[in-house]
C-alpha cells in the first residue's frame, strides 16, 4: 500500500486500537483490539483520568486509575498501531518495528513515573506524562533506526 494509505491506517489507530485493522479488512484482528482496549480501559479506568487530565489535575487522575490495568496500555495501544501499519504495507520498510517498539517501552515508563515527574510544576499525570514519553520515545525509535540502517548500510525499503 501507499504512504497515504499507512498515514489514514496509523491515525485510525492513534483514534481507537482496532480501527486500523478493521481498515486493513482483518476483522477479527481488529475485534480482539477493540475488545482488549475495552478491558483494559475499563479495569484501568482509564476514562476516568482523562478528564481531570485535561483539567490540569494529574494527581487526581492518577488517583483514579488502576495502575495494575494502565501498565498494559501503552504496549497495547502501540502494538495495535504497528500491527495495522505492518499489514498495510508497513511489512516492507526494513526496521519499522523499532519506533513502534521504543514507543512502546517510553509509555510504559511515563506510565510508571507519572505520579512523580512535574511538568510546569504540576504532577503530569497518568494520561499527559505517557504521551509526552510516547512521543519521545517514537522519535528516539526513528534516531535508533536510522543508525540501525546506516550501520547496515541498509535500503530503507525490502
Amino acid at each position: 500500500m501507499n504512504k497515504e494509505k499507512r498515514a489514514e491506517i496509523i491515525f485510525w489507530s492513534i483514534a481507537f486500537p482496532g480501527f486500523g485493522q478493521f481498515l486493513n479488512k482483518k476483522y477479527a484482528k481488529g475485534f480482539l483490539f477493540v475488545t482488549l482496549e475495552f478491558i483494559v480501559n475499563v479495569q484501568a479506568k482509564l476514562n476516568l483520568a482523562i478528564i481531570p487530565s485535561f483539567y490540569g489535575l494529574g494527581e487526581t487522575a492518577n488517583a483514579s486509575v488502576n495502575y495494575q490495568w494502565i501498565m498494559f496500555y501503552p504496549c497495547l495501544y502501540l502494538f495495535s498501531m504497528y500491527d495495522a501499519y505492518r499489514d498495510a504495507g508497513g511489512v516492507h520498510i526494513r526496521y519499522a518495528f523499532i519506533p513502534f517498539v521504543v514507543s512502546a517501552y517510553a509509555g510504559t515508563i511515563g506510565v510508571v513515573f507519572s505520579s512523580t515527574m512535574e511538568i510546569f510544576g504540576r504532577i503530569a499525570g497518568v494520561i499527559w506524562l505517557p504521551i509526552l514519553f510516547h512521543l519521545g520515545g517514537y522519535l528516539i525509535g526513528l534516531i535508533i533506526r536510522a543508525i540501525v540502517l546506516r550501520t547496515l548500510k541498509a535500503s530503507p525499503q525490502t
